[in-house]
């Protein structure tokens, strides 16, 4: 009953803002104009290293965020989301993730890096054998 008492009440005096889309599609490309401005500071060539622009980026996000809320809209939302991937398409399609070439070890290492396991447990395995005969000592 308390619970049903406060769902009423709290449903009598809250009004229900609905998300304004088209003002925050409005205000959004204010966030990404802010966003290209303080990009040109930074040399194309490093717009893949995240720490050359991080707080920039923050920036963006936080305003990106700020005008979904004064919009009375949730964030991220498909709409915001959809902004966000072209502003990303329009500064970072160029950084591919380099696929890392694995190579083995020289025999030398991968030599010593399989031995000593297989050493190590044969020795174990021959002191608990060792040990359980021994029952005295223990």
């Amino acid at each position: 009953v308390n619970g049903l008492m406060t769902l009423g009440f709290a449903g009598a005096r809250q009004h229900t803002n609905l998300c304004n889309e088209s003002l925050m599609l409005e205000k959004l490309p204010a966030c990404g104009k802010s966003f290209e401005e303080m990009m040109k500071k930074v040399d194309s060539k490093k717009w893949c290293n995240l720490t050359e622009f991080i707080m920039y980026y923050d920036n963006f996000t936080q305003c990106t965020e700020r005008e979904a809320n004064n919009a009375s809209c949730f964030w991220p939302n498909p709409l915001a989301e959809g902004f966000i991937t072209g502003i990303h398409k329009q500064f970072f399609s160029n950084c591919t993730s380099e696929k890392v070439h694995w190579e083995d070890p020289p025999d030398e290492i991968l030599i010593t890096l399989i031995l000593i396991p297989v050493t190590l447990t044969c020795a174990m395995i021959t002191l608990v054998v060792w040990c359980s005969k021994r029952s005295d000592i223990l």
